[in-house]
């Protein structure tokens, strides 16, 4: 046993990255294309990323699809925004599943890439755009965001990046 483990502190081991950077459940974004910052909500178990909106509509421009349109949060000013569509995502509606087990409907979600910003750390992430007026936090940061950030999310914490800072 002991020539095995001098054979094996002669091997090189890969380089593993970097530890990830330990956030809270809840934490504020910059999101720099809009100019505002968000209470968001880390949610390990959502794959993307969500922002508030209302009055979406897909049009198409110089032959792509894009999207207009205004946020959905408390202090919105009723500022419209327009976006290149990345993409059109699925979004399984959980909680529309009925008692006779049948699977859960879909809704179809344009996605939209922003530029956020956590602590120190500035990203470009794929964003869905779907009406969250009805939930305490407008942005939702789900999984593949957190991935992005080299995130991991202590649900007993709030608010450890501090204020966004990515000057």
């Amino acid at each position: 046993m002991k020539s095995l483990l001098a054979l094996l502190s002669l091997v090189a081991l890969p380089a593993f990255a970097a530890d990830p950077t330990l956030y809270g459940r809840y934490e504020n974004i910059t999101v720099s294309d809009i100019g505002q910052t968000f209470k968001a909500k880390m949610d390990t178990g959502a794959y993307t990323a969500s922002l508030s909106a209302k009055d979406i509509e897909r049009f198409t421009r110089d032959g792509e699809q894009w999207v207009r349109f205004r946020l959905a949060t408390e202090d919105a000013d009723g500022k419209v925004y327009e976006h290149k569509v990345a993409r059109i995502s699925k979004i399984k509606n959980r909680t529309e599943e009925d008692s006779e087990g049948d699977s859960p409907e879909t809704s179809s979600r344009p996605v939209v890439d922003l530029e956020l910003c956590l602590g120190e750390v500035k990203r470009r992430v794929e964003v869905n755009l779907v009406d969250r007026s009805s939930f305490n936090y407008p942005l939702l940061i789900g999984a593949k965001a957190l991935r992005e950030f080299k995130a991991a999310i202590n649900p007993a914490e709030k608010y450890t990046a501090g204020k966004p800072d990515c000057a």
